[in-house]
């Protein structure tokens, strides 16, 4: 009766557990459903993530490329702009005007239609970079300023007053060079110019204006120059004012459009930047959610454990009862069969009188009821025990709810009356807030109609600051003008009188002659001689000619730039050549070698990184595979494996341990427990050592965290690895200790001096 009750009260505890055990599993396989929800969420946020990523870094490159493209444009421009700057004597004028009245270049004051720059260039030929001038005694000073400075020379134009031009020089039909230019300061010095040059499609165009209209100058759009005897054209070298002037407003226009690109792609930068962290919040969300249900699975998994190792060993109880139960009946049975024999024979004999065991009987009826007392005894002490665990378990988690609950209703008393004066305040101040909501509202509605009238006076007051600032900045621009040009004047007619009286002192200094009489002899009014080269390369006087500025002007330039082109000779040219070229065949030699030296490091280096990616590859493979077998014998119906996180580059990647043991739906390594973290160190640790034997192995306390169970299939690994190695192990456990061969402690003595005892075990055990 015992047993039966107690088999029945295990057979209960195992339907209780299998009942937990069941909602345990239906707990998981909700929890599995649900997750497959935040797997979609998480990986859309993956993807969303990741696509706001592409797209900054497209953005990011465009903005880099366009800022590159700007560079190289602001480069030319530049470069533009110094072309431009670097015009010998022009350029020198243009930087300083020196007080005289000088207007500009050509370039500056000319507007050209596009596409017609080439022609205008070719038509003033050299007269494109020319710089003009108010009137022929500012060109006199210019002139005479770039000699005495040594500046260089310069083309200057005067723009002469009252110039008028025949218009009817050109036939009608034929369209003038001056309809594609346009200039308010110099128009009537463009038309005496190109009075007489019209334009023509191409250069058989320009051939027929010539054979009819011979007077006629006929220039193509290209560049190409016709007239009756002449003709000048083909692909230049150079590039005129006119022509650098719109290549620089052709580059500035591209700068300022680059500029307006980069600005945009920088907001859209900015706004994709913006995206890019509200897709890092989601996918961090997603993940963290994730992360959540993954340890409430791996907790529902663990009381699934538990619930089932209570149902197994419940079972197991039940199963030892029965079996005691029917060794109960079957000792029962054979006593009753004993007893009848024993009945039988006493009524076969009952002529004999029976000896009396009274004594015997009651003896052994008291050793019998004392044995049953001593085992009910032992029982309900082992009972005894096991309820007094689990009543001091469930007083002490009563006494702890108990203390909870007091403190939850103190709390709550706290909160009931906290609640109850914010609702006395809430009142007052909801009725005082719509209070001041109505003064508010009022409040607005005055503001209001102040700010939609103060916003007009205000437009008002801007527009007539805007007319008012624009008129001031139109005045004061004048004034600056008008300053400047007084002060030019007076510095000029300064300048003129120096220069005047240097002159004079120089004639008086050099020639030795007054001025009354130089003027007197050579002056404008006297002829000149002219100057041809003899055949023995004598300079010889031919005939006088009346006095030309222009000519004797023309004569000065032909001679100064005959001059001019003669140049420096340098006597150590050859020299300094030979030694250039002796230089540069050595350092293609040099480099030569540097490109062979560099094919062959570069061969070399691919040699070792293939034989490092080949040693590494059977490293892994024969450690992931001894992984496997040691984690499958460590871990019996577990997986575990090594994977290579980029294996399209081994030299580079990383390893991943994935473990999965057995009963457990595990994702993170963080979600196992102290001893399969362990078992799982382990087993790519001794992984390593079969894959790279070493002489001897030293282990500190690896099992500290492992039960029976799993230190016994620890130390199977260990009795392998000691048939080839040694090992040397720290260690707490029994188990571990017996199958050493040899034992160390350290001890302290009752004086204090540290002492090491040793014992040779296996030696012991031997005898």
């Amino acid at each position: 009766s015992r047993l039966t009750k107690a088999r029945d009260e295990a057979q209960t505890r195992a339907d209780n557990a299998q009942r937990e055990y069941a909602v345990y599993e239906s707990e998981i396989s909700t929890a599995d459903s649900g997750e497959l929800g935040l797997d979609s969420q998480f990986e859309n946020a993956k993807k969303a993530l990741e696509s706001a990523k592409a797209t900054l870094s497209e953005l990011i490159d465009k903005e880099r490329a366009a800022d590159r493209e700007r560079n190289a444009i602001e480069s030319k421009l530049e470069a533009m702009r110094l072309t431009s700057q670097t015009r010998d004597g022009a350029a020198a004028l243009l930087n300083d005007s020196r007080g005289l009245q000088i207007l500009g270049s050509i370039a500056s004051l000319v507007s050209i239609d596009a596409g017609w720059e080439s022609a205008a260039a070719a038509a003033l030929g050299s007269l494109a970079d020319a710089i003009v001038v108010q009137d022929l005694s500012a060109a006199v000073t210019a002139l005479t300023t770039l000699r005495s400075e040594n500046l260089g020379q310069a083309d200057l134009l005067v723009l002469a007053p009252g110039t008028r031009v025949n218009s009817g020089s050109i036939p009608s039909g034929l369209t003038p060079l001056t309809s594609h230019m346009r200039s308010s300061q110099i128009d009537a010095l463009l038309q005496e110019l190109l009075s007489t040059t019209v334009v023509a499609s191409d250069a058989r165009s320009a051939e027929r204006i010539i054979r009819e209209h011979s007077h006629l100058t006929v220039v193509t759009q290209e560049g190409d120059v016709f007239t009756q005897s002449r003709a000048r054209g083909g692909s230049k070298s150079a590039a005129s004012l006119i022509e650098i002037k719109a290549l620089i407003d052709d580059l500035t226009q591209k700068v300022t459009d680059i500029g307006h690109v980069c600005d945009r792609l920088k907001f859209e930068i900015i706004t994709a930047q913006s995206t890019v962290d509200a897709r890092q919040s989601d996918h961090d969300g997603a993940l963290g959610k994730l992360n959540e249900s993954d340890a409430r699975i791996a907790a529902l998994t663990e009381q699934l454990a538990v619930a089932g190792q209570h149902a197994k060993s419940a079972r197991a109880e039940v199963e030892r009862l029965n079996k005691s139960i029917e060794e109960a009946s079957s000792a029962k049975t054979r006593d009753e069969s004993e007893l009848e024999i024993a009945q039988n024979q006493l009524q076969h004999h009952g002529d004999v009188e029976p000896p009396s065991h009274s004594l015997a009987e009651e003896i052994r009826t008291q050793v019998s009821t004392a044995r049953s007392v001593e085992v009910e005894a032992r029982l309900a002490v082992r009972t005894s025990e096991e309820r007094v665990d689990s009543l001091a378990a469930r007083a002490k988690t009563l006494e702890d709810a108990s203390i909870a609950e007091r403190e939850a209703s103190e709390r709550a008393v706290v909160r009931r009356g906290a609640r109850a004066r914010g609702a006395v305040v809430s009142q007052a101040i909801a009725e005082s807030a719509y209070e001041a909501l109505i003064h508010i509202e009022r409040s607005i509605a005055k503001a209001a109609t102040e700010r939609g009238r103060l916003e007009e006076a205000r437009a008002a007051r801007e527009g007539e600051t805007l007319t008012v600032r624009a008129r001031a900045r139109e005045l004061s621009v004048e004034m600056e003008q008008l300053t400047s040009i007084v002060h030019q004047d007076e510095i000029a007619r300064a300048e003129q009188r120096m220069r005047i009286e240097a002159l004079e002192l120089k004639a008086v200094e050099e020639l030795g002659i007054d001025i009354a009489t130089l003027i007197a002899e050579y002056g404008p009014e006297n002829d000149v001689p002219t100057f041809m080269e003899t055949e023995d390369g004598q300079i010889v006087a031919t005939e006088l000619i009346p006095y030309r500025r222009d000519q004797q002007e023309k004569r000065l330039h032909n001679t100064e730039r005959s001059l001019a082109t003669l140049g420096k000779i340098n006597p150590l040219a050859l020299e300094e050549y030979g030694a250039l070229e002796e230089r540069l065949r050595f350092l293609a030699e040099q480099l030569e070698d540097l490109k062979r030296t560099k094919k062959d490091l570069l061969d070399i280096i691919k040699e070792v990184d293939d034989r490092v990616q080949e040693i590494f590859m059977d490293a892994f493979v024969e450690t992931a595979r001894h992984f496997e077998d040691i984690f499958a014998r460590l871990f019996p119906g577990g997986d575990g494996r090594l994977i290579l996180t980029e294996p399209d580059d081994p030299i580079n990647s990383g390893v991943d341990v994935e473990a999965r043991p057995p009963g457990k739906r595990i994702k993170r390594l963080s979600l196992l427990s102290g001893g399969e973290k362990s078992l799982t160190a382990i087993a790519l640790l001794v992984a390593i050592f079969k894959s790279r034997p070493s002489p001897f192995y030293v282990l500190d306390e690896v099992e500290a965290a492992l039960d029976d169970v799993n230190l016994g299939r620890l130390l199977g690994i260990l009795e392998e690895l000691r048939e080839n190695s040694q090992l040397i192990i720290i260690t707490h456990q029994k188990r571990t200790m017996e199958i050493a061969d040899a034992l160390y402690g350290v001890t302290m003595r009752g004086d204090g001096v540290t002492e090491v005892i040793s014992q040779r075990l296996r030696e012991t055990n031997n005898e």
